[in-house]
């Protein structure tokens, strides 16, 4: 792992928390927004034999968070990239 400078570092953890604040944006439209507040709007729609509303609130908002958290994932490995602090296993030293 290599010794970033201060204003790399920087750098690197304000694209690191904005990539964060924008996922958890996302999850919160996603879990709080269809799944409670837009619940009516929504189940005005069906999808798989379920309104599109009730199916967000018990399925959805779950489904969308684990496809962030691999995307989340892949992001940062990009980005550890990206500033050449990639984590290795011990046998690559």
């Amino acid at each position: 792992m290599s010794q970033l400078s201060e204003e790399q570092a920087e750098e690197y953890w304000r694209r690191n928390v904005s990539l964060m604040i924008k996922l958890l944006i996302i999850w919160f439209i996603v879990s709080f927004g269809f799944g409670i507040i837009l619940v009516d709007v929504l189940n005005q729609f069906r999808i798989g034999g379920y309104k599109l509303g009730f199916w967000f609130a018990q399925q959805g908002s779950i489904y969308v968070f684990v496809i962030l958290i691999f995307y989340y994932a892949r992001r940062m490995a990009a980005l550890d990239k990206e500033f050449h602090v990639e984590e290795h296993d011990e046998e690559d030293h």
